[in-house]
């Protein structure tokens, strides 16, 4: 079982209660990943649910069979394979790690199943991944936007300064 201490860690869990972070306790597998281990694949059924304790994860996407790149960088206190919070649902890129790794990982059906038993928790792990995801989006529509001001067709549009 996590301890307290741990999941105070994580960044979507830093303002919950005591009471509901030992909700979550059980849930909570430690594991351990070595260098270059892949903790998931791009199109594999989304079944964990992970924090980030200690180390570095790299989210990659395979854009041809020859391209891989890396669209995140996970540090410790973050959380990955948000799609697992969805039944049914495949991540959607690779998580690699880019050393030595310490996470926590929750089963999606399990963890699932407690936020549909208890609405008071359910409502506070959507509430803080709600804040988590938009700030994501924001962050990559601004990084996308300047991709597209930097290409030389699309700089062609823009007034000499």
């Amino acid at each position: 079982m996590v301890g307290l201490k741990e999941l105070k860690r994580i960044s979507l869990l830093q303002e919950f209660p005591d009471e509901l972070l030992q909700k979550l306790q059980p849930l909570g597998q430690l594991r351990l990943f070595s260098e270059k281990s892949t903790i998931f694949d791009q199109g594999q059924r989304a079944e964990f649910f992970y924090m980030l304790l200690r180390g570095k994860v790299l989210l990659e996407v395979e854009l041809t069979k020859d391209i891989m790149i890396s669209i995140e960088s996970i540090k410790p206190g973050y959380s990955f394979g948000w799609s697992s919070l969805f039944r049914g649902d495949s991540y959607r890129a690779s998580a690699i790690c880019s050393e030595p790794c310490e996470v926590i990982a929750f089963q999606s059906e399990q963890l699932l199943n407690l936020l549909d038993e208890d609405p008071h928790l359910g409502y506070w792990v959507m509430k803080e991944a709600m804040g988590i995801l938009k700030n994501q989006l924001i962050r990559r529509t601004e990084q996308f936007l300047n991709t597209l001001r930097m290409h030389p067709e699309i700089q062609k549009l823009f007034p000499e300064q």
